[in-house]
């Protein structure tokens, strides 16, 4: 372990410390063998390519010969992309919450025995001490001393922290969750929800779109106003913030502060994916023009801006450019004169152009001040000004790309693509998401048909975690629902099956985190509670209950209430990072079976169709079929038929079914009265 490895791996991440002197090795066997044999502490970092701190300690510190020199003699260094593993990341960011540092985050900076069992860590240090934090060398030296010298106390670390980890896959369990539960949380949560900015809490500030779907479902179940207004306001506030790239399309992941301002600049696809899902529900309803055009707007950027050459989605752009955070993005007073001319003053009362700036004396696009759109001739010549700004925007330095391909990313992306093609009417898009699926589908996969996490370079690598398989089965769901091929609905049964081979507790029910030959875990997690993406175990709570509706297969309905009943006790403890699972506990329990009969070219067909998209009813699932068509028997609308030869709906809410619908509007009617 002499020298720097990282230059034999794909991660963009891992690339970007290959010339560090540091002698940083990928995590694998052998890595964890030269520890051993030498008896050194493991020095673990993980992070990401498009994280700011993490550069700002590479730069500070692992470009630091004095300090790379420490780290060569004093330990085996391991780097980690968090994105390629985040089964490793999970087991260790949960082993620093145990030891106090509840924030958590990235840049992760472990020490590990050497058979890669914690005893203490941190996040960013700084080379020297500064913000009340010790310097990074500091730390190394004690740390490394300890280690040598006061093994009983490493060893008591160690004990404690591996006891606690061995409890990440012991959540609380219980008898299900009372449907009453659901308006009780939703309740809860509306108190968090910022009343001017929305949002929850104050700053830092980030989407949540579980959280907002709750509450989304809130107003469709109560309609109570203030459910709507919460859901509507963090929305739209977000959608005219900084957070939100006015020229060239697509969010940012989080808000520095309370009024959704100052993003950290960097954009993840899985952001966009579940920003995209929740403004396509809720603008089904809303009707609002604002949501329709970020939705377009963000999908034009993934389209330019992330889309692979096999078809996959690139996984995140950096929040940095020429080395400082957000300088790609952001303007002065003095260019939007110099692009905009006459009409600058226009533009610059519109999105918040002043001399001095908004954020450390530059300008941040946004329309906070006056979110509501103004007529249409203004926001003509808005959008004019826009597209200037964005060719002038173009030639900068351009935040670097994370081109690998996430298995568990990209489904939330089909997904969200299915929808918003189906609901807008954009068949590309849909074909955009069809794409996607089958690059994951024909690259992604091993012979045996189990998934890989990561592709990047024509090598997809690492072995896949429940949220893969979650988020890949939910986007074949989509996809069924907006093409009615079947073969998506056999591809998702056909995972369902790898799950339960290789994740499904059978001691407990649930599934764990990683399959049971993922090498080099010192622990298996399993849990609902959502991070960065929805939870594995929540998403598969829809999936299981939309298979067994389409299938008639009662065994993935038990499944799903198998996996509600491992993590229930969960809910009446902290129901806050359970949104995914509170809502598909939902599906579940009530779900609305919509079936349309009729001939694919029949416009009467085609007109019910549009209605269903008509209304926002999460709760939903759509059948279409030719006429002579069958339904499973267990299903409530089995031997449902044309009415008079016309092409008919049938509404299904839990097992009863409406009388036949052959009007549109009378469907939409219909539907917009279900609570």
């Amino acid at each position: 372990m002499d020298r720097n490895r990282l230059g034999e791996e794909t991660s963009p991440y891992l690339l970007q410390h290959k010339d560090n002197p540091v002698h940083w090795q990928a995590w694998g066997e052998a890595a964890l063998a030269a520890a051993k044999a030498q008896d050194k502490p493991i020095l673990l970092s993980v992070g990401y390519a498009a994280c700011h701190w993490c550069h700002v300690m590479a730069h500070e510190s692992f470009e630091n010969p004095t300090i790379a020199a420490l780290m060569n003699d004093l330990y085996i260094n391991i780097k980690v992309d968090r994105e390629e593993r985040p089964d490793l990341d999970a087991i260790y960011q949960h082993a620093l919450a145990l030891l106090g540092e509840h924030g958590g985050g990235w840049p992760l900076t472990m020490f590990l025995s050497p058979d890669g069992e914690p005893f203490w860590g941190g996040t960013y240090f700084p080379p020297e001490p500064r913000w009340g934090r010790p310097g990074f060398a500091q730390v190394l030296q004690g740390v490394a001393a300890t280690y040598r010298r006061e093994p009983d106390k490493v060893t008591k670390n160690l004990t404690i922290l591996r006891d606690a980890l061995a409890k990440l896959g012991q959540p609380e369990a219980g008898e299900g969750i009372d449907p009453a539960l659901f308006d009780r949380v939703a309740e809860r949560l509306l108190r968090e929800v910022d009343p001017l900015n929305g949002g929850i809490g104050t700053a830092p500030k980030f989407p949540q779109c579980g959280i907002f779907e709750l509450l989304w479902r809130g107003w469709r179940r109560t309609r109570q106003a203030p459910y709507r207004g919460a859901v509507l306001r963090t929305l739209t506030t977000i959608c005219q913030g900084g957070i939100y790239d006015h020229l060239g399309g697509g969010f940012a992941r989080y808000s520095v502060d309370a009024r959704w301002l100052a993003p950290h600049f960097e954009k993840m696809l899985y952001d966009n994916a579940e920003l995209v899902d929740l403004l396509t529900l809720v603008g089904q309803e809303a009707r609002d023009p604002l949501y329709a055009q970020r939705v377009a707007e963000t999908i034009g950027w993934l389209e330019r801006e992330m889309l692979t050459t096999g078809g996959g989605f690139a996984s995140s752009l950096d929040a940095d450019s020429e080395h400082e955070e957000g300088k790609f993005y952001v303007w002065s007073e003095t260019e939007i004169d110099a692009v905009l001319g006459d009409e600058a003053p226009l533009f610059k009362q519109f999105y918040d152009v002043t001399p001095e700036g908004n954020w450390e004396g530059h300008t941040i696009l946004n329309r906070l001040h006056s979110p509501e759109l103004a007529d249409a001739a203004t926001e003509a010549s808005l959008g004019r000004c826009r597209e200037k700004l964005f060719a002038v925007r173009a030639p900068r330095v351009r935040p670097g790309l994370d081109d690998k391909v996430l298995a568990d990313w990209n489904g939330l992306m089909i997904a969200a693509l299915a929808q918003a093609g189906t609901v807008f009417e954009r068949p590309e898009w849909l074909a955009l998401a069809q794409r996607a699926f089958g690059f994951i589908e024909s690259d992604m996969a091993a012979p045996d048909g189990r998934l890989f996490h990561s592709w990047r370079d024509g090598r997809a690598r690492h072995p896949a975690s429940v949220d893969d398989y979650a988020n890949l089965c939910r986007a074949a769901l989509a996809l069924h629902e907006a093409t009615q091929d079947a073969r998506y609905v056999t591809r998702a049964r056909d995972w369902v099956r790898v799950l339960d081979r290789h994740y499904w507790d059978t001691a407990d029910g649930g599934y764990f985190f990683a399959a049971d030959d993922t090498a080099g875990l010192i622990a298996r997690a399993k849990t609902a509670a959502d991070a960065a993406v929805p939870a594995g175990n929540g998403t598969l709570v829809g999936v299981l209950t939309r298979l067994a509706l389409l299938t008639g297969d009662d065994g993935y309905r038990q499944r799903a209430d198998a996996i509600v009943r491992a993590f229930a006790g969960e809910v009446t403890r902290n129901f806050f990072p359970l949104a995914t699972l509170i809502n598909n506990a939902e599906l579940a329990q009530k779900p609305v079976q919509i079936v349309l009969i009729g001939a694919a070219d029949d416009p009467a067909l085609a007109g019910l169709r549009r209605a269903v998209y008509a209304v926002s009813l999460p709760r939903r699932l759509v059948q279409i079929l030719a006429p002579g068509g069958e339904l499973p028997e267990s299903h409530p609308a089995h031997g449902k038929t044309l009415v008079d030869g016309k092409s008919a709906a049938y509404i299904c809410d839990g097992p009863v079914c409406s009388l036949q619908i052959v009007v549109s509007q009378q469907l939409v009617d219909a539907l917009a009265d279900l609570r």
